[in-house]
């Protein structure tokens, strides 16, 4: 299920570059900069990926049903591939057009005064989104290591509005850079560099982007030090002999599934009832007494290994909160 900060960092990210966006292109139509028409497309590649963002956040929310039996969570990997993807096509190749475009076809810009004073304010509002998004980030990874919880662990929605306003500040100063550059050498071609130089970094963010939650959707194991973790926690039962088989795989950031087909210690198990049981051996007196006794054994070996194995799962979620669903099995 998606954290409220998430939710509040995408929604952040909308309505700062939906204001941010307006400007831009105002500011285009004044000064004619191709480095500030790739600045406003740009921000409305990232308005257009961040309402995707939020379809798939506010979709991923519904509740299991017999369809989906497992919940939606996976819905918002979907929808973040297609932003993703969206990044990549209409923000890096619709910038890098442009910026090819204005290398082989320069004009001349006009009054630079709209553009810098845009690209400073657009530098403000976009910083701004990209700290609430960053504080969403260091809330959710707690005491994990920032860098590495984007990278392996963090709400794929949350990176993204962190990568594309970190990189949205690089494209501001770049951009600035570059109309700087054009209007006091007087060589245009600054201006092209500029619009390449962004639909570069919207690049490499849209290439990251679609490797982590294609690799999400496919259905990716937990990560191995969890993994360890779970594998640990079951091994420290004196009841079991070995994990015979562990599978994982990660429903979202917050819901884990993980299966484990474990074989157990008879012995172990019949040792913790040998008391009673011994107690109950020394009573039977005839051919039916020992059946029923038989009988008994059965059944406390039966409900003892399940509440062996509902012990092994509470401890399990204790440790690991996001285990929701664990499936322990006896082989």
């Amino acid at each position: 299920m998606a954290s409220p900060s998430s939710k509040t960092a995408v929604a952040a990210a909308i309505v700062g570059n939906a204001i941010v966006m307006i400007a831009k292109f105002v500011a285009f139509l004044f000064t004619g900069s191709g480095a500030m028409l790739s600045e406003a497309i740009h921000t409305l590649a990232d308005l257009l990926n961040q309402i995707l963002l939020m379809v798939g956040i506010v979709r991923s929310t519904r509740d299991a049903d017999e369809t989906f039996e497992y919940g939606y969570q996976s819905e918002r990997y979907v929808w973040a591939l297609i932003s993703a993807v969206g990044i990549f096509f209409l923000g890096c190749g619709v910038t890098v057009y442009h910026g090819i475009q204005t290398l082989l076809h320069p004009h001349e810009m006009k009054d630079l005064s709209w553009a810098i004073g845009v690209l400073i304010f657009s530098f403000l509002l976009e910083g701004a989104v990209f700290w609430i998004a960053l504080r969403a980030a260091k809330q959710q990874a707690g005491e994990r290591p920032l860098l590495h919880f984007l990278r392996h662990d963090a709400d794929p929605a949350v990176v993204a509005v962190v990568l594309e306003d970190f990189v949205a500040c690089i494209g501001i100063l770049v951009a600035m850079g570059a109309i700087l550059l054009a209007k006091l050498t007087g060589n245009l071609y600054w201006d092209a560099i500029g619009s390449l130089t962004i639909g570069g970094l919207l690049g490499a963010i849209a290439i990251w982007l679609i490797a982590r939650n294609s690799q999400l959707l496919v259905g990716a194991s937990i990560p191995e030090p969890i993994r360890q973790q779970v594998r640990r926690i079951i091994e420290a039962n004196p009841a079991v002999e070995e994990i015979v088989d562990l599978k994982t795989r990660i429903l979202d950031t917050d819901t884990y599934r993980i299966k484990a087909d474990v074989r157990f210690d008879g012995g172990a198990l019949a040792d913790k009832l040998r008391p009673q049981m011994r107690e109950s051996y020394e009573q039977i007196t005839s051919l039916e007494e020992f059946e029923k006794f038989t009988h008994e054994f059965a059944e406390d070996i039966v409900d003892l290994l399940a509440e062996e194995i509902d012990l092994i799962e509470r401890r399990i979620r204790e440790r690991v909160p996001q285990a929701k669903h664990l499936d322990l099995e006896a082989e």
